[in-house]
């Protein structure tokens, strides 16, 4: 069976390729800042060791994971909003909204281009970790494929909700940067997840991100995830997929 992909939704997203390859921004913040992170961290000696409160796993160990959630975050939260909000004030969406290509076409090759920038990212930091600093592939593939997929619909959904809700781009950026900060706190870029005190970390373990970092860490591991993470990985980006659909204004 052949898939024949539509030459205007191809051109769309050759555009927004051409358009998104001269983010350099965009483009280190995503694809290098998480590694380059993890280099300056991996460069502390303590750092390295393995520590029997984490676990037996060092410090490093647990910051591979922890690049690969700021990667996604700085995509999904940062990076793609204030596209998406030129785009609507610039009445961009409303006029292809008239067009046989759609709005729509527009936003999922945003999305498209992002999630490979995302990839590529946590490739890098995957194998960056594993040769400079020995840090574990994981022992349980298929428990972190899952868990690195269901958060990459979690943290775009988030991104998406913040872009739905926003009355303009102004507001919208600065309750990105807010979320910003917050996401980076509760995937533990500041401090590792297992790190914190117990009180703190139950509590945390509801949020998406502190959730996707337990779950990827236990399968790096050796385990597959906890269900319970997982569930609130799931649940999170369902019911914020579901608010950005049915809030999201095309002008």
């Amino acid at each position: 069976m052949t898939t024949h992909i539509n030459p205007a939704h191809a051109a769309v997203l050759r555009t927004e390729a051409r358009l998104f390859g001269r983010e350099w921004g965009s483009l280190f913040w995503i694809l290098l800042f998480p590694t380059a992170l993890l280099c300056i961290l991996g460069a502390i000696p303590g750092f390295r060791r393995d520590d029997p409160a984490l676990g037996g796993m060092s410090v490093i160990d647990l910051y591979v994971p922890t690049a690969i959630l700021l990667s996604m975050i700085m995509a999904a939260i940062m990076a793609m909003p204030p596209v998406v909000f030129a785009y609507r004030e610039s009445g961009v969406l409303r006029r292809l909204g008239t067009t046989p290509v759609g709005a729509s076409s527009i936003l999922l090759a945003q999305v498209a281009l992002h999630t490979a920038a995302v990839v590529g990212s946590s490739i890098l930091a995957l194998v960056v970790g594993r040769l400079a600093f020995g840090t574990p592939f994981p022992h349980s593939w298929s428990g972190y494929v899952l868990a690195y997929l269901l958060t990459l619909v979690a943290a775009f959904s988030i991104g998406a909700a913040l872009t739905a809700l926003s009355p303009t781009g102004r507001v919208g950026t600065a309750v990105g940067t807010v979320v910003f900060f917050v996401a980076m706190f509760t995937s533990g870029v500041w401090l590792p997840v297992q790190a914190m005190p117990e009180a703190l970390r139950e509590v945390l373990a509801w949020t998406p991100l502190s959730a996707a970092a337990e779950a990827m860490t236990q399968a790096v591991d050796g385990g597959f995830p906890d269900p319970v993470h997982l569930l609130v990985i799931a649940v999170w980006g369902a019911v914020l997929s579901f608010v950005a659909v049915r809030t999201f204004r095309w002008e």
